[in-house]
């Protein structure tokens, strides 16, 4: 629990980090309107609930994929095949803005004036 709070420490400290970039937010803003179209249509098309929906998208977005919920329509078939795809790409676009804010982040400094190692 630890290690899982440290790291999403870190997560929000490149949030921080990132948020006046202009990339970012733009690629943010995309990735939330991916999950909530995705969503939007599952609950439509599927018929599953607000949650099962927005879950579904997000496990499709971020690679994880439990297995627990499926599309069952052959338009949900189509549409997931595109979604994966797009919204895995957008993802991965968002993580690496985050990471490179940290590892950009200025480090801190020694009394002697050098960074630390």
């Amino acid at each position: 629990m630890l290690s899982f709070g440290l790291t999403f420490a870190r997560m929000l400290k490149g949030i921080v980090l990132s948020w006046k970039n202009p990339d970012f937010m733009a690629t943010l803003l995309l990735a939330i309107i991916i999950l909530l179209s995705g969503a939007s249509f599952y609950h439509s098309v599927e018929g599953w609930s607000w949650v099962d929906s927005f879950y579904f998208s997000v496990m499709t977005a971020a690679t994880i994929g439990f297995g627990d919920l499926s599309p069952t329509t052959p338009i949900s078939r189509v549409f997931t095949i595109f979604y994966a795809i797009i919204s895995i790409g957008v993802f991965v676009a968002l993580m690496t803005q985050i990471a490179t804010s940290l590892i950009k982040s200025p480090k801190p400094q020694s009394k002697k004036g050098t960074p630390e190692n």
